[in-house]
């Protein structure tokens, strides 16, 4: 162990004694012999006690540290600050620029007790109205957290598809003959990515060299008619090439999940033909977009022609579940709606301001809901026929009620219902917390369904089952967050709420103008899940979807 590694353990214990208040002076005490251990003439490893307790500035105390440390890893009074720390909170102090009173603040003040959520946080812009942090800091933290979940080999897709669009059009440039497509995960939308993988048809020298001419490459190994490479963004790029003439045939081949492909072959010989559509015909099926080649029911339905017509970005309407300043959000109600109508060219926006409960998302109280109700209504009077609805992300609290009265709730157009504090229970009372939910006849929408942050945090768990169930009985719209973080309702449980007779919403979730555009990113995942525009809440026309809000709102009983 190096003095370095032996200085680290002494500054970590520093840096949670300044967080858990303990005295001043042991703790400047401890951040100073972190100090001169990193500075030690010699290997702190190779002495003894008593050589130890020699060296300047090293007393016996921290000589004994120093000794437990190189055998143990720790000492007694870092185990006890260790244990009242949540392990989220000691990788939140490893972050650049957080030090323990800008982590104190976000543990305590705001709540987060994890880098995903404090990552989700930023997103939200919601650091910028804590003590101490502004619009920099935040941008420096959310840099930081990317770079180190990218670090871990795992990256989210929405991430990688500039700098995957980007590389592709290089390559185009390269080799402009060439028949060039994405491939494997990337090319199913799959909402997270170890690899982007290219497929070009062209001999394996002249890929080579067109990837050695992108001047951004590093890394570069060729083995096997592939190459790999990390890209300037650092995303593992793999391109394969192929014979021109078995092009089609190994498109299908690399972009299939692994059961997906077993599928086909148990059918036939997957041949060399023009194209996808021409190998998938000799073998008896429709064509099978990508999105849906993950081995679930693709097949069976190819093989009855009775594949879904999955949604496209076009087909939606109208932007529902969505933040403006009257919360956290970072534009104005007025400034959201215009960029719907006139940049997005939708026929409406959901406004779902946060509920009072949510304090640190400055939940609106009874009073400031009335007054953005009068703005409402004074904006659809001036944007007719472009309409915005009077929505509300009211969280469920922790006995599944949903926050304000029955009385307000009831002047809502409609309610997005969601769990955003309280996120450990276990399976059953989570699951009977959102079903009670689901089953107050105010809720219109279930959010974020499990509240997970992909790559950061894992939902609560929940009986998806009966989760789907309960939302069909009671007519409830389950959400598909499109925010690439989150990505809920996972792709894999859209068939059965179909099957079930569930509507489901891409909802961006968006706190700024620019977050609506993460839609397509709903949309990729929406797809993945088979799901229709006849199915999608939001591809529903204005007076639709006007008529089904009507329709689900009840009286007070």
């Amino acid at each position: 162990m190096t003095n370095k590694d032996i200085a680290k353990v002494f500054k970590l214990c520093s840096q949670l004694m300044e967080l858990h208040h303990e005295n001043p002076f042991r703790t400047k005490a401890m951040a100073t012999a972190s100090f001169r251990i990193d500075k030690l003439p010699v290997a702190a490893s190779s002495l003894d006690l008593e050589a130890l307790s020699e060296q300047p500035n090293i007393g016996k105390s921290t000589a004994e540290k120093i000794l437990q440390v190189v055998t143990t890893g720790t000492f007694p009074e870092l185990e006890n600050l260790l244990a009242k720390t949540p392990e989220g909170i000691i990788e939140m102090m490893k972050i650049k620029g957080l030090g323990p009173k800008k982590v104190l603040i976000i543990w305590k003040d705001l709540e987060i007790e994890s880098v995903g959520e404090l990552y989700y946080a930023c997103n939200e812009n919601r650091l910028v109205e804590a003590k101490g942090f502004g619009l920099k800091t935040q941008e420096e933290i959310k840099k930081a957290i990317e770079f180190s979940i990218a670090s871990q080999g795992w990256f989210l897709y929405a991430k990688a598809l500039p700098s995957a669009q980007e590389l592709m059009g290089h390559l185009q440039e390269q080799l402009p003959m060439a028949a060039i497509s994405f491939t494997g995960d990337y090319r199913r939308k799959m909402e997270v990515l170890q690899k982007i993988e290219i497929l070009i048809a062209a001999d394996i020298d002249a890929v080579e060299q067109a990837i050695r001419a992108l001047d951004f490459e590093f890394d570069v190994q060729a083995t096997n008619g592939k190459i790999s490479f990390k890209e300037q963004n650092g995303f593992a790029v793999e391109v394969i090439a192929s014979p021109e003439v078995a092009y089609a045939k190994n498109l299908l081949l690399t972009t299939g999940s692994e059961k997906h492909i077993a599928a086909l072959k148990e059918i036939g010989e997957i041949q060399e033909l023009d194209s996808e559509e021409a190998i998938y015909k000799a073998l008896g099926l429709a064509y099978i977009e990508p999105e849906l080649r993950e081995g679930t029911n693709e097949i069976e339905k190819a093989r009855t022609n009775d594949l879904p017509h999955l949604i496209t970005y076009a087909d939606l309407k109208g932007s529902l579940h969505n933040h403006s300043t009257y919360s956290d959000g970072v534009h104005t109600l007025k400034d959201m709606a215009l960029y719907c109508k006139e940049e997005l060219g939708l026929e409406y926006l959901g406004i779902c301001d946060h509920s009072r409960t949510a304090v640190y998302a400055r939940g609106l109280a009874i009073e400031t809901v009335e007054a953005q109700w009068q703005e409402i209504d004074q904006l659809n009077a001036e944007l007719a026929p472009f309409r915005i609805f009077k929505g509300i992300e009211s969280d469920i609290l922790g006995d599944g009620s949903l926050d304000y009265p029955d009385e307000i709730l009831a002047k809502f157009d409609f309610v997005v219902a969601s769990i955003h504090a309280n996120l450990k229970m276990d399976q059953e009372k989570a699951t009977n917390r959102i079903i009670k939910a689901i089953e107050n006849p105010y809720t219109t929408i279930l959010g974020h369904p499990t509240g997970r942050l992909l790559l950061s945090r894992a939902g609560y768990p929940l009986d998806f089952k009966k989760v789907i169930d309960a939302c069909a009985a009671n007519q409830v719209v389950i959400e598909i967050n499109a925010n690439p973080l989150r990505l809920d309702l996972d792709w894999r449980w859209h068939q059965y709420a179909l099957e079930k007779g569930v509507l489901l919403s891409i909802n961006p979730d968006a706190h700024r103008k620019e977050g609506h555009l993460d839609m397509e990113y709903g949309v990729y995942v929406a797809r993945k899940g088979g799901l229709t525009k006849e199915n999608c809440l939001n591809a529903f026309g204005l007076s639709e979807i006007e008529a089904y809000f009507n329709k689900k709102k009840q009286p007070i009983i």
